[in-house]
């Protein structure tokens, strides 16, 4: 049976880095804290790669209307 997509954010909550994709082609990795049914999303360590190189943003809250999609990392 395949898993749900609120199953796959519960395993890695509070474990290993995701992938966001945000509107405006940019993307953000870090780890999930917490998240709603409207995907606004808690992110600590999270991190965004730009023109000059790697920016830390510590702990961000995301606006679920923001999110294209959100994967697990592949690190």
């Amino acid at each position: 049976m395949t898993k749900r997509p609120l199953e796959i954010l519960d395993q890695v909550l509070n474990r290993q880095p995701v992938i966001i994709s945000l509107k405006g082609g940019r993307e953000i990795r870090g780890v999930l804290q917490g998240y709603d049914v409207h995907m606004n999303l808690v992110l600590d360590k999270a991190e965004e790669e730009g023109e000059n190189g790697i920016v830390q943003l510590g702990t961000l809250i995301v606006r679920g209307d923001n999110v294209i999609y959100i994967s697990p990392s592949v690190e």
